[in-house]
């Protein structure tokens, strides 16, 4: 079985289809169960954020993963998949492994570095095994990506300039408002993002500092931790008349504030600019917006020229020689393990042969004593061992050069390895942690 991924970013998709096919928990859900209806593929992920929407998969054929992955993946859209086609990147095995690390620290995001994806991986690899969708592939691939993503972060200096959305989006703000201590701010949404921007905003000394969401409750949670105050959505033409920052970041499907919403709250504030900054994909804040004169609006296409520059770092390429490494590891810890199986049948065979051999040698020496007895049965293993060492040493070498697979293939040919005597000893890909157990 083999890593396919597939899935398209802002790398090179537009905004607006990556909006087309933003996914949350519940969609995500149901396009893994789609994938896993192929007779193609064994395993499925899907991860979702603001930067991009892959399909993670262990597959049986690459070919027929791939056509019918492309296919649900389109359904679950509602969008062409000649629309998509020419957007989408696919990674297979090496390349796949070496994406899904990349990807994880952070080093593939827009905000390149930053930790909010550890985040998002971890509860994308947590949504498909409480659904069944995962298996022992997946879970050590994307356990051990969750675990390089924390070396990075630990052992190299990229938080120093893994520059947020958040904060990119804050410095356009004061661009137009100045400093933001005597300003109001607005947060709507109090998911990840929404409670990243209001911790953000209060470091920065904003005057106020107000949470609002659909979920009462989140709000005043976020809000009680930096200091603030909660309101509920139904409020939001007040609460925006109010405010001289929006920070919109929700995850609905439509348009949480729109063109009429703040045409009303400027003509409340009397002409009184104002700046919105929409975090959310599908977007928050209507396109229109800014069209409307004392507005504003900034969204991920602005914000991501803003952080391009970031990926150029010495801090990054030092990420990157790490996660390089850590690819490196695995696949060679993988290979390993994809061989021991026909190792251990291998030995099995020749000791189920020894004890064969040595019932037929005591029933036709029914005289020879306990001591003769054992110290042939240690003789017949020595050769056995002697036999054995040379193909054992030599697959395992191989298997450190990603060549295992072919030798132990011919191996079991060679020995007449049943197939089912293989699979028996087979366990579930389990890489050693490098940091301990993901929490």
């Amino acid at each position: 079985m083999s890593l396919v991924v597939l899935g398209l970013s802002h790398h090179g998709a537009p905004l607006g289809l990556l909006e087309s096919v933003a996914l949350d928990g519940h969609t995500a859900t149901a396009l893994e169960e789609a994938v896993l209806r192929s007779e193609h593929v064994t395993e499925a992920v899907v991860l979702s954020t603001c930067n991009r929407t892959e399909v993670y998969a262990e597959s049986l054929t690459f070919h027929g993963a791939l056509v019918d992955i492309t296919h649900a993946l389109a359904a679950a859209c509602s969008v062409e998949r000649a629309e998509l086609q020419p957007h989408l990147y696919v990674h297979y095995e090496d390349r796949g492994i070496a994406h899904a690390f990349t990807v994880a620290a952070g080093l593939d995001s827009m905000a390149v570095g930053e930790a909010q994806i550890l985040g998002q991986v971890r509860r994308a690899l947590s949504r498909a095994q409480k659904h069944g969708h995962v298996g022992p592939a997946l879970n050590a691939l994307l356990q051990q990506a969750l675990r390089v993503a924390k070396r990075v972060h630990s052992e190299t200096e990229i938080d120093l300039v893994s520059g947020s959305l958040v904060q990119a989006g804050i410095t356009r703000a004061e661009a137009v408002l100045g400093g933001l201590g005597a300003h109001r701010v607005l947060v709507v949404g109090a998911g990840g993002m929404g409670a990243l921007a209001a911790a953000t905003v209060a470091r920065h000394g904003a005057a106020e500092v107000v949470v609002a969401n659909r979920n009462p409750d989140r709000a005043v949670g976020v809000a009680e931790r930096v200091g603030g105050t909660a309101r509920p959505l139904a409020d939001l033409d007040s609460a925006l008349a109010q405010a001289d920052l929006v920070i919109a970041s929700t995850g609905a499907r439509g348009r949480v504030v729109t063109a009429g919403h703040v045409t009303r709250a400027l003509e409340a504030r009397g002409g009184r600019p104002q700046v919105y900054v929409d975090l959310a994909l599908p977007h928050d804040v209507d396109l229109a917006v800014a069209d409307l004169d004392g507005a504003t609006r900034v969204g991920l296409a602005e914000l991501g020229e803003d952080l391009a520059e970031a990926g150029s770092a010495p801090q990054v390429a030092l990420a990157r020689e790490l996660v390089t490494a850590e690819v490196a590891t695995y696949l060679v810890q993988r290979s390993a393990q994809a061989v021991a199986p026909t190792v251990t049948a291998l030995r099995a065979r020749a000791g189920e042969l020894v004890d064969v051999e040595l019932e037929r040698l005591e029933r036709r020496t029914p005289g020879m004593g306990e001591a003769e007895r054992a110290e042939v049965r240690r003789a017949v293993e020595r050769v056995v061992d002697k036999l054995l060492h040379t193909p054992t040493v030599r697959v395992k070498e191989l298997a450190r050069d990603g060549r295992g697979g072919s030798y132990a293939r011919a191996l079991s040919e060679l020995f007449d390895l049943d197939p089912r005597d293989v699979s028996l000893v087979s366990a579930p890909s389990q890489i050693p942690p490098a940091l301990g157990e993901d929490g």
